[in-house]
């Protein structure tokens, strides 16, 4: 097994959490990808969309390995009569999964206010009988209350709030036992576990023959994360989170290699490779199936016509799309799974494992 910096991964997870990037708020995270690869000494360019791909690796047979930067949130839809904030999703956040949670709206001026996402009415002691049974639903009965003394639009207008603001969540992350909780484990503990892989690449002075791209996309939540990629790709690799539920092989300890999602298979030929690399490097992983609605930047290559091949693997994770949790040893895996099969994908001696 390779050494695994499980400090710098967790550094590295809670950096990213503390940095807003709901979909479309690229800037500020790609900065920080960007001082990164800077620190550590890798070349890196920046797609015109705000994606970051740096480059760890030689010339032959271009791989790459992507795990994306955005968050699924919400954006100012209206601003209602009583100065609430009627909202809409960006990206796959369910209603049921936000009420309650501390939020911060980004204006278009650089503004930050703090709020709640609330139910309308929002006390359950003076709430019908009959509407304590109606679903959320962002459009009817939940709003963002801001912690200002607004009540009407005029007063949120004051303020610099208007309509296609973002509304970013309040990640809430703690550890205990092991286990990792949080919102947006997806995707972000997935890039830290990428950044932990290039740093045991640098510090170690490993020379890959095979060339390696880092690809830190933006809009995976909107499925076009890597409809562009480096015109010699020959392969693409996803770091994603795999799905836990009562169906699935996936377990938080887990790194699992994705068969199919709801879009396609993926390449039978480079999922039997990272299958094989597992299996030598004594990984522990599992093959799993995701339907019916899971989709990755690893076939999103691939619906927008390159030529690649395609793949997926990544920390087996439960309540997706909600507050996550996940393992430590799943990070760990996902990350030895990546150094193995570098390893295997090359001939050149990748160091000594540990």
């Amino acid at each position: 097994m390779y050494a695994f910096d499980e400090k710098y991964c967790l550094q590295q997870f809670q950096n990213l959490l503390a940095i807003d990037s709901t979909l479309g708020q690229f800037r500020e995270i790609s900065d920080y990808i960007e001082q990164e690869m800077d620190r550590m000494g890798f070349p890196w360019f920046e797609t015109h969309k705000g994606g970051v791909i740096a480059t760890f690796g030689g010339e032959k047979e271009p791989l790459v390995i992507t795990a994306h930067l955005d968050d699924i949130g919400l954006m100012v839809r209206k601003i209602n009569a009583d100065g609430t904030l009627n909202v809409c999703p960006v990206g796959g956040l369910a209603p049921f999964y936000a009420v309650m949670e501390n939020v911060r709206v980004h204006t278009r001026d650089n503004k930050v206010y703090t709020g709640t996402i609330c139910r309308t009415p929002n006390s359950i002691h003076v709430t019908e009988e009959e509407l304590r049974q109606v679903a959320p639903d962002f459009r009817k009965n939940v709003c963002v209350v801001l912690d200002m003394p607004v009540k009407n639009p005029a007063d949120v207008r004051a303020l610099g709030i208007e309509t296609g603001d973002m509304i970013a969540l309040e990640p809430r992350f703690t550890m205990s036992g092991g286990y990792l909780k949080s919102r947006f484990v997806d995707d972000k503990a997935c890039v830290a576990t990428l950044l932990t892989v290039m740093k045991y690449i640098k510090d170690n002075n490993i020379k890959l023959e095979r060339k390696v791209y880092a690809y830190f996309s933006c809009y995976e939540e909107l499925n076009h994360g890597t409809s562009w990629v480096p015109a010699d790709t020959r392969d693409i690799i996803a770091i994603d989170i795999a799905p836990t539920g009562p169906d699935q092989n996936s377990e938080e300890h887990k790194v699992s290699i994705f068969c199919k999602d709801s879009r396609h298979p993926y390449h039978w030929d480079l999922t039997n490779e990272l299958r094989a690399a597992a299996m030598a490097g004594k990984v522990d992983f599992v093959m799993d199936v995701f339907t019916p609605h899971y989709g990755s930047d690893g076939n999103t290559a691939v619906i927008a016509g390159h030529d690649v091949r395609h793949a997926a693997i990544g920390p087996d994770t439960s309540n997706s799309h909600g507050y996550e949790r996940t393992h430590i040893d799943g990070l760990n895996n996902t990350y030895q799974l990546v150094l193995n099969y570098l390893k295997a994908a090359q001939p050149v001696q990748m160091g000594v494992a540990e």
